[in-house]
């Protein structure tokens, strides 16, 4: 047995010789490639001058101003000859200080042959005919019916032109009186 552990011993040391000297020739090569390579780095561009731009935005009117657009919209509102243009000048009447949308239909009535509706706005109960001034948009009521009445507004839009809408105020069942 003493003759196989010397082989064996032996065997391992050969083998281990020829293993370390391909280890130490890679890292030979890769000392000598460090030392002849040498690296290559273009230099850096020479920084550009930097000028300052000096800003006068407090001189000039911000082009993003909601008041600068109501004001040219209110300027092309004046000169324009748009025949759904409102009449500016005229008094206002009392219904037409509240926005359509605070109003209830809350019932009709008839006086002779004028049929009324009936609105409640907060806790007072207005009559409003046929052909009377309603709401914040310019609105003439058109029709008064049983169950509905029907609104002609003219309103501006987003090129200041004055358009017709329709809207209507419907009766309210009790249910939704409360």
């Amino acid at each position: 047995m003493s003759k196989q552990a010397g082989a064996f011993v032996a065997a391992a040391l050969l083998l281990a010789g020829c293993g370390d000297s391909d280890v130490k020739e890679v890292h030979d090569w890769m000392d000598q490639v460090k030392q002849q390579t040498r690296p290559a780095v273009k230099p850096l561009a020479e920084p550009k001058d930097f000028l300052p731009y000096a800003y006068g935005a407090k001189e000039t009117v911000d082009p993003f101003s909601p008041n600068k657009l109501l004001n040219q919209l209110a300027k092309a509102a004046e000169t324009s000859q748009d025949p759904n243009k409102p009449d500016l000048q005229r008094p206002r009447e009392q219904l037409e200080g509240y926005p359509l949308d605070t109003m209830k239909m809350v019932g009709t009535m008839q006086k002779g042959s004028v049929t009324y509706a009936l609105l409640q706005i907060d806790r007072a109960v207005y009559q409003v005919r046929a052909g009377q001034r309603i709401g914040q948009n310019f609105g003439i009521v058109t029709r008064v019916g049983d169950d509905a009445i029907n609104i002609r507004e003219v309103v501006q839009d987003a090129a200041g032109e004055w358009v017709e809408r329709m809207a209507k105020l419907e009766l309210q069942s009790k249910e939704n009186r409360k």
